[in-house]
């Protein structure tokens, strides 16, 4: 298309094109970004600009006039639920790396939008945000989000709140030079940000989220509150066995991991198998049966406040496990502390040799399957992963992943546990996540030493890790480990890959069944 304008010389012929950017354009990107961002460092780096052509082409573009850049706009699709409306422009867009990336998203996000000083009486945003929804209907996307600037708060902040600010905005009393074009393109704010971009001190670090919503939009699947999620950020805890005053002090500690995880949006928070048990110490006992009966006064307790944390903080729990009495029999009980404020059990079902003879503890008589709001969910505890027929009962139910407290005290005990557990990821083609605790308690009978080793497991295929190793932690140091999983990799590889475990199972040969009630 051609143009002429009275743009600094009215000879100039100016030659448009709307077009997706290349990696040539850097120079003048950089450029125009330098001219237009001094106070916020400029523009980005080549690495960053190669790096969002490479993940999303197509979302990237620009009008060149003869052949230069003038302006351009980025955008990144995601899967807005996973961020919410509570996000930083770091967070969503991956600090412009782009790493938020969802094809299968449902959102639009506008990462960025610029336009050269000296071409600004040419209305050049409004054609880019005009193409921008193009995009969003020819991707069949739900709607585009942005955070926006608003650079002349500064002058008004002393006298106006943000929503002040914004409202007089709409009014048209006060100019903003980036929200009056956003709401002249049919944006609506939907709330103010807080500490969005805290470098951009002339909008004081406050943005406005924004909101256009695309009418042609015709979802490929009803999304209804609860729907299971195609991905799940696991956040395991490798426990510091210390010594304890008081459940409160134990509770303090619980609180820290969960806020923590919570803050990284984990979808779960997996705790060790018995990992209450400093609290032991707490009284001198005559010997180790005494020892866990009076730590299993304190489980009803714990198993309510970490309940109250998990609504809190909008985070599942797996409480490790913990002994329980009932009918006068001592068990040990994993508690699945769901999000909405209720709670599951599974019972051990294997108590090991010494569980048996120095505790007396018996084996429960109950597999369960959880259904969670992040996936199909089974708990084994420590030995009862060593058991292949468990995890087979609940890979026959769809299992997703498989979560497994333990405790051991040697590395040989630990390595059980992890080569069965690596066992039960591959022969069942789920994902299994192990937490354990470290250190010692030398005054608490029984609990004197542990070795762990926390880590996340797939199944074995190209998909996944070459060694099908997720992630793992440093041994024996406290710290936690945080994993994103994909679920629909798992319905893949079931059909599609190299090896098909669940598939290829010789039914008309054997099966299991389960005697139980």
């Amino acid at each position: 298309m051609g143009n002429s304008t009275s743009n600094g010389d009215e000879n100039i012929d100016h030659r448009l094109q709307l077009r997706n950017l290349k990696l040539d354009d850097y120079v003048d990107i950089k450029n125009i970004m330098d001219r237009v961002y001094p106070q916020m460092g400029g523009g980005w780096p080549q690495s960053k600009y190669k790096t969002m052509l490479k993940t999303f082409p197509e979302g990237q573009i620009c009008i060149d006039d003869n052949g230069v850049v003038i302006a351009a706009a980025f955008s990144v699709i995601v899967d807005y639920d996973q961020f919410g409306d509570e996000h930083t422009y770091d967070e969503i867009t991956g600090n412009a790396y782009l790493t938020t990336h969802d094809p299968n998203g449902d959102v639009l996000y506008g990462v960025d939008v610029f336009v050269d000083p000296e071409y600004r009486d040419m209305r050049l945003g409004r054609r880019l945000y005009e193409a921008r929804k193009e995009l969003c209907r020819s991707l069949n996307l739900r709607a585009i989000i942005a955070g926006g600037r608003i650079p002349h708060y500064k002058q008004h902040g002393k006298n106006l709140s943000p929503q002040e600010y914004i409202e007089a905005v709409k009014r048209k009393e006060i100019y903003d030079p980036i929200l009056t074009f956003q709401l002249s393109n049919d944006f609506e704010v939907k709330r103010v940000l807080t500490d969005y971009l805290p470098e951009d001190e002339d909008s004081k670090g406050f943005a406005t989220l924004l909101e256009w919503f695309n009418i042609y939009y015709n979802p490929r699947r009803r999304k209804l509150f609860g729907a299971k999620k195609n991905t799940a950020r696991i956040g395991c805890v490798q426990w510091q066995m210390r010594e304890l005053h008081s459940v409160e002090d134990l509770l303090q500690q619980v609180e820290y991991f969960i806020d923590a995880l919570s803050d990284y949006r984990c979808d779960v928070a997996l705790f060790p198998e018995f990992f209450h048990a400093p609290l032991m110490g707490l009284q001198h006992h005559q010997n180790s049966v005494e020892a866990v009966r009076f730590l299993a006064e304190f489980t009803d307790q714990i198993r309510e406040e970490m309940s109250k944390l998990a609504v809190s903080y909008n985070i599942n729990v797996i409480a490790g496990s913990m002994p329980l009495i009932e009918d006068d029999e001592l068990y040990n009980v994993a508690y699945m502390c769901k999000r909405d404020g209720t709670y599951e059990a599974q019972y051990k079902l294997h108590p090991t040799p010494h569980e048996k003879k120095d505790w007396i503890m018996q084996g429960g008589n109950d597999l369960h399957l959880f259904d969670t709001d992040f996936g199909r969910v089974g708990v084994l505890i420590c030995y009862d992963v060593e058991f292949p027929e468990l995890a087979r009962l609940l890979a026959d139910q769809d299992m997703q992943i498989l979560l497994v407290p333990f405790w051991t005290d040697t590395k040989n005990g630990y390595l059980r546990v992890r080569r069965c557990a690596q066992a039960r990821a591959i022969e069942n083609e789920c994902y299994v996540a192990i937490a354990g605790s470290i250190g010692n308690l030398p005054k608490v009978d029984s609990v004197d030493i542990q070795y762990g080793h926390t880590a996340v497991f797939s199944p074995s295929d190209f998909a996944f890790p070459h060694d099908a190793i997720m992630a793992e932690t440093t041994p024996n140091t406290e710290m936690t480990l945080i994993v994103d999983v994909d679920l629909k990799k798992l319905q893949i590889l079931q059909n599609e890959g190299s090896v098909r475990n669940f598939l290829d199972r010789r039914r008309d040969l054997y099966r299991i069944d389960w005697l139980g009630d």
